[in-house]
């Protein structure tokens, strides 16, 4: 394995665990919700918490156009982005990518998920923001510095996707 290699695997390895570790303290320390046990109560439960699990995606998206306001890139033809802009582009990018798979696992998953766990939506959604921002972070910082972020992104959105599929087909 090369250095490089070795570095992002470390760092997707601690992406998970820290992703896994926060996800169950978080589940435990959030309140469990105070609304009834009916579908559309638990999809506007989960609804809300992807409201700000959007918020990462928002700030990602002004800081790009802002970016390109004050600069020569305004023209996206020119092909006049700095370093930065290129690493925000593709940030945004793959943050709407697992912006959209994080929506549907996590609406989904609230419609399975025993009422009194349903707190895991929301402490998936709070998870989800801060490695988006360590995503963000660790890009900027060093490409292979990005691992964390997007390994506990991604690996969180498999496991919201792998309850539901076992909770569907097992029970």
């Amino acid at each position: 394995m090369k250095a490089e290699q070795r570095v992002v695997a470390i760092g997707a390895a601690s992406g998970v665990i820290l992703m896994s570790a926060s996800v169950w303290i978080l589940t435990r320390a959030l309140p469990t919700p105070s609304i009834a046990d009916m579908l559309e109560e638990r999809l506007a439960y989960a609804l809300r918490a992807n409201v700000f699990a959007t918020l990462p995606l928002f700030i990602m998206l002004a800081t790009v156009g802002n970016s390109r306001f004050l600069s020569e890139a305004i023209d996206p033809t020119r092909h006049a982005e700095s370093r930065s802009m290129e690493i925000d582009g593709r940030v945004v990018d793959n943050t709407l990518q697992q912006n959209f798979v994080f929506a549907i696992a996590s609406l989904t998953l609230s419609t399975v998920v025993p009422l009194q766990h349903l707190q895991i939506v929301w402490a998936c959604a709070i998870v989800f923001v801060v490695a988006r921002a360590c995503f963000w972070l660790g890009y900027r910082l060093n490409p292979l510095y990005r691992a964390p972020g997007m390994s506990a992104s991604a690996y969180m959105n498999l496991g919201m996707i792998a309850y539901v599929l076992f909770r569907t087909f097992v029970g």
